[in-house]
């Protein structure tokens, strides 16, 4: 029996409520548990001492004999055991305070997550199936339009010969013989009871006479499915398509779980995507970006004509509305942004560059071959 004083140990006041102890419980119990702290005989030893003073203060008549006596209320002579176990535990299974505030009487919930237990989780031997991931590749082109594609896969499909039931037709099915039907067994560690599923018949509680030949009594065999997907116009890298019950199927003639296609939208060697807007960089000639005129650009929807004004500068962005990716949920399109680049020529006949020659002596361009704007800001570097 613990000596240090049950409220301290739990950490909570004298007045403390019967929420505040199980909160305060259920947080040590987590801590201190065994199973968290394997080999660790101090920390099975506080679990120990935590659980035999929330035993105690979770019951009225003992929080008053042990608030007015303290440990002595439970020696012999004293309250007793009250009904057996040590410290006064009366058999008490700690962890019913995991399964009440998060998972029901019946077990499952955080509990299991905790400790891996399996508790309750049974519904007659039928699990529901996992769900399945398919990687899927496609063209920017199909995610701005829209497309449908046949996918093929292997996945675990409910036994033809069988229908699902593991057992050979004309067979059944008997009571578990470890479990009794119940689908879990219970261990003792100390004076702590687990519940777990029972590893005979997985929880069904019962089991299989004659397995069937096809898939050895487990009720599913490996095949090919072929699925076709609608993929909506505005898909991106990362969007998540369901596909509902064309995942493995479920044991023992549970439900079946679904295909999840995650959509991969391939680099394209012309357009940039970002969100639902497009760039594209475009070379022109330096004749066009001083003289000005049109030009056929590409968008994902065709041929489109840009209008370059005279005088454009390379780097200059043009915007063609609505030649974007459309919204998934609204349909509303982006925009096309162009950028372009103004080529310099880089090898010149003799007449092009007599021309050339004479277009910068009339622009007096030998003489001042830097902008005067930027020779204004630049001056006082020159003295």
């Amino acid at each position: 029996m613990a000596t240090t004083d049950y409220y301290e140990l739990l950490g909570v006041g004298r007045d403390a409520s019967e929420a505040d102890l199980k909160k305060a419980y259920r947080k040590l119990a987590v801590k201190y548990h065994p199973d968290k702290n394997p080999g660790d005989a101090q920390a099975e030893a506080k679990f120990k001492e935590i659980s035999e003073a929330f035993d105690v203060l979770k019951d009225p008549d003992k929080r008053a004999a042990y608030d007015r006596y303290g440990h002595a209320a439970f020696k012999q002579g004293g309250m007793g055991n009250a009904g057996g176990g040590m410290g006064g535990m009366g058999g008490h299974d700690p962890f019913d305070i995991f399964r009440e505030a998060f998972g029901g009487g019946g077990g499952g919930g955080i509990f299991e997550e905790f400790f891996g237990g399996g508790g309750g989780r049974s519904t007659g031997g039928a699990q529901h199936g996992a769900d399945l991931r398919y990687d899927l590749e496609i063209s920017l082109e199909e995610a701005a339009k829209g497309t449908e594609k046949e996918i093929r896969y292997r996945r675990p499909v409910s036994c033809k010969k069988c229908s699902g039931s593991g057992a050979e037709p004309g067979s059944g099915k008997k009571t578990c013989p470890t479990c009794g039907g119940a689908g879990q067994v219970t261990s003792n560690r100390g004076f702590i009871s687990f519940r777990q599923v029972c590893p005979t018949c997985q929880g069904s509680g019962q089991i299989i006479e004659n397995p069937c030949g096809d898939c050895h009594g487990e009720g599913r065999v490996m095949d090919s499915s072929t699925v076709k997907v609608r993929i909506p116009a505005g898909v991106a890298t990362g969007s998540k398509l369901r596909s509902a019950g064309k995942g493995e199927a479920g044991h023992m003639g549970g439900q079946a779980g679904d295909l999840y296609i995650i959509i991969h939208v391939k680099e394209h060697e012309l357009f940039e995507r970002h969100d639902n807007d497009l760039f594209c960089e475009v070379p022109i000639k330096f004749t066009l970006a001083a003289l000005g005129g049109s030009i056929s650009v590409p968008t994902l929807f065709g041929k489109g004509s840009l209008k370059i004004p005279p005088g454009t500068q390379t780097g200059t962005t043009f915007r063609l509305r609505d030649q974007g990716i459309p919204a998934l949920r609204s349909g509303r399109k982006g925009d096309l942004l162009i950028r372009v680049q103004v080529e310099v020529p880089t090898k010149l006949s003799g007449a092009q560059r007599a021309k050339l020659e004479d277009y910068a002596e009339a622009c007096g361009d030998p003489a001042n071959p830097v902008s005067e704007s930027f020779v204004e800001k630049a001056k006082k570097f020159f003295r």
